[in-house]
């Protein structure tokens, strides 16, 4: 496989089925020009590559890890057991369960192994992402004041709406 250009967040997904909603979060990165690495790996039938890729993440440049399955795939949970740095795991539906196993399996990381975890599907991609460019703000002035715009917008987009319901109810 050839090597990836360095990239401060690399996404992985356990199925390329997971795609669509994990494209969100590569999406929302994009928007705070911020590079990803993006990645197809298994825990359960690739799991040599997952624990190597997450042991060598930090010397590649890697700062965040976005790592989302299904069902009880423990992705997420099989990365942070092979590195320090953060892993943000985002839950994906389906499945029997239509999505809890997959949260479950998520969210109950053993003391030691966090696994900071978001929502299911579109929402949590969204926020995974997120909350890996709160992460990398820490240390990027820029980055930071691009953050507090976007958040700056989201509020002003609400108060748009409210006003718009508001002048259609005494219209």
């Amino acid at each position: 496989m050839a090597k990836k250009a360095k990239t401060p967040v690399a996404v992985v997904m356990g199925s390329a089925s997971d795609w669509p909603v994990v494209k969100h979060a590569v999406d929302t990165l994009e928007q705070f020009s911020i590079a990803c690495d993006v990645r197809v790996m298994s825990a359960h039938r690739t799991p040599d590559e997952a624990a190597e890729f997450s042991k060598t993440a930090e010397r590649e440049g890697i700062k965040v890890i976005i790592a989302s399955a299904g069902m009880a795939a423990h992705l997420a949970g099989v990365l942070a057991a092979h590195t320090i740095l953060p892993v943000i795991g985002v839950p994906m539906k389906g499945g029997a369960m239509d999505g809890l196993d997959a949260l479950l399996s998520t969210v109950q990381m053993p003391s030691g192994v966090p696994v900071a975890t978001v929502a299911l599907g579109r929402a949590g991609a969204n926020n995974a992402a997120l909350l890996a460019v709160q992460i990398l703000a820490l240390g990027d002035a820029s980055l930071r004041r691009r953050l507090k715009r976007h958040k700056e917008n989201m509020k002003k987009a609400v108060q748009q709406a409210n006003q718009s319901i508001q002048d259609e109810r005494s219209a």
